[in-house]
């Protein structure tokens, strides 16, 4: 009886754990925002420090003719890999030729030479979009990189000026960050090398594999108690702590990372961390980011929990907090405000997609 009752109530669980699955009416949703918004040059937050008067009034297309839509460079950006992500789990999508015919107006090979003269061209464009756009850059090209197709081959081509251009300020900054950056905003230190470290490994870049490591090691390995009671800010979209424990269980064996997280987080930061974030008004372009938040929260306790063993209490409470933060978060992606339809899509995506 104890046998069966035991099976009852794992079914049940594997039930709520995997409620959220991407289907395809999903992915149609979801693509639907990048669709728009990648051509949609206005309203832009182009970002862009003028050297003089000749530069100050370029148009944002004039700046970035691949990336110069939905709001900001790096959302432009995660909305391609929002689409080149959609395409590959559903080649036959309904949506396909609207898809293609985006993707193929993007990734063309003068554009991403332009996109990568961007960051020489100016006295100060060499940090620009460091390290949040650089990471959704390498993480778009490392799904074109790992998807056997024809045309995604002929788009990865056509990226690579920008993106061996990213690579190349991403090893020369390494060594220069001497501190990490804690916010739970675009600067984000661990986030940015979570990204990056998946794309040395599937390039086998070992070099700028061991840098990001020895970096990560060097900055946290010795961090204990981490104030996550403290979380979140007002308008964070990831968690500090939590992005920080995704990295290391990315550079640490189980045993040792297990162990360096349980001396990582208190009780009283647990509790917080695994309480939903409240979003007061969804109109406000920074509020709305906890919306994000809560999304970015779910993937990260998806990737914990995918490596702790059995045995730890906070394997089975990091999947179920992060099924509930997604069912909670995913009936706002498509709000219908620019706010959060510009770049929510790809955040719950990525979320979605996690395995």
């Amino acid at each position: 009886m104890k046998k069966i009752l035991f099976v009852f109530v794992l079914l049940i669980f594997s039930k709520l754990l995997f409620a959220q699955s991407l289907t395809e009416a999903e992915a149609i949703r979801l693509a639907r925002l990048p669709l728009h918004c990648i051509s949609t040059e206005f309203p832009n937050k182009t970002s862009h420090t003028a050297d003089g008067p000749e530069d100050a009034v370029l148009l944002p297309e004039q700046l970035h003719p691949a990336f110069h839509g939905c709001l900001d460079w790096h959302s432009c950006v995660h909305g391609h890999w929002l689409l080149v992500k959609v395409l590959k789990l559903f080649p036959n999508i309904s949506i396909r030729d609207s898809i293609i015919q985006t993707l193929n107006n993007s990734f063309q090979l003068e554009k991403m030479k332009a996109e990568a003269a961007y960051f020489t061209k100016y006295k100060t464009t060499s940090s620009y979009e460091r390290t949040y756009g650089w990471a959704w850059l390498l993480k778009l090209d490392e799904e074109l990189f790992t998807w056997n197709d024809p045309m995604a081959k002929q788009w990865y081509d056509a990226l690579q000026p920008l993106t061996q251009k990213i690579v190349s300020l991403w090893k020369a900054y390494i060594p220069k960050e001497t501190y990490p950056n804690r916010t739970g905003l675009h600067p984000n230190t661990a986030f940015g090398l979570v990204f990056a470290l998946d794309w040395a490994r599937a390039m086998h870049d070992t070099a700028f594999e061991k840098a990001i490591i020895a970096h990560a090691k060097k900055i946290y390995l010795d961090n204990r108690a981490t104030p996550a009671y403290l979380e979140p800010d007002g308008t964070d979209f990831l968690s500090p702590s939590l992005e920080i424990a995704d990295l290391m269980r990315r550079v640490l064996p189980t045993k040792p990372f297990t162990n360096w997280l349980n001396q990582f987080y208190e009780p009283r930061s647990i509790k917080r961390i695994t309480e939903l974030p409240i979003v007061s008004d969804r109109t406000d372009m920074y509020i709305v980011h906890l919306d994000g938040l809560a999304i970015s929260r779910a993937w990260c306790m998806k990737g914990i929990a995918s490596v702790l063993p059995a045995s730890h209490p906070w394997k089975k409470l990091f999947n179920i907090t992060a099924d509930k933060f997604l069912k909670e978060a995913l009936q706002y992606v498509t709000s219908g405000n620019y706010g959060g339809d510009h770049w929510l899509a790809s955040f719950a995506l990525y979320a979605l997609s996690f395995k």
